[in-house]
């Protein structure tokens, strides 16, 4: 049996689909993040992959299924921070500040490879384009977070709701997991709540809404986007916050 050649298979990743959106990685950063990507592991729902407060946690590429980042506040209720998809990092800031500040738990079965602290800055030591090209999904992470802040502090719930699931599709096709008509989608209506500030009663509310509206469905575990034009003009979705059809930095 011929093995196949590691450079190939990172690149049917979607973690370097995500990265190649924004920089132009030549075969010996990829043969780096080959390296990085090795350490596989897997994790069942519900069973925490990053602990709030642990110390010296490694960091992991999500290379299949789905995961949220959360914390519990002190009356135990949750707050889901965001949710992560194929390509993305978790715990990030925890290889890097030394100490977790939140909880990463799957919801869908996961596969995700193991990055430790000095394997990732021995990569960024060794290609600086792969630095470069975290820096920016970090980056783009953080602009989330601030529409995210928006979201639970000046939109409406409609508007919350569409802008969420507007921004999740555009995060799902840079990794080739949907299209303008819609995408595959695992979240519980309680999910949907833990995250956007609302019960899950006043989600199934909304989400009758938009479906009523001819905006969109969300049904049997796929979203489909009945007018999606129509939906970004409801939300005043501006695309520009993740940057996904700039020109290539380097």
């Amino acid at each position: 049996m011929i093995d196949r050649d590691p450079v190939l298979s990172i690149l049917d990743s979607p973690f370097a689909r995500k990265l190649s959106a924004f920089v132009r990685l030549s075969h010996s950063d990829l043969a780096v993040m080959s390296d990085v990507y090795r350490r596989r592991r897997s994790f069942a729902v519900g069973v925490d992959m990053i602990h709030q407060g642990q110390t010296d946690q490694s960091a992991y590429v999500l290379a299949s299924g789905w995961a949220c980042s959360y914390k519990i506040l002190p009356g135990g209720t949750r707050q889901i921070v965001d949710f992560q998809v194929p390509g993305d990092f978790l715990g990030l800031r925890s290889v890097l500040f030394r100490t977790s500040d939140h909880n990463v738990e799957p919801i869908t079965p996961v596969q995700a490879s193991e990055v430790k602290q000095r394997d990732l800055l021995a990569a960024f030591t060794a290609t600086p384009r792969l630095a470069t090209a975290v820096l920016w999904a970090a980056s783009r992470d953080e602009a989330m977070v601030v529409e995210h802040l928006v979201d639970l502090g000046r939109r409406t719930a409609s508007e919350r709701m569409a802008h969420f699931l507007l921004e999740l599709g555009a995060r799902l096709r840079l990794v080739g997991m949907a299209d303008r008509a819609g995408f595959a989608c695992p979240l519980s209506q309680y999910l949907l709540a833990d995250a956007l500030g609302l019960s899950a009663v006043h989600v199934n509310r909304v989400l009758r809404e938009l479906r009523e509206d001819g905006l969109v469905t969300f049904q049997k575990g796929r979203v489909v986007f009945d007018d999606y034009e129509a939906l970004v003009e409801f939300t005043a979705f501006d695309r520009a916050y993740l940057d996904h059809e700039g020109p290539l930095l380097i």
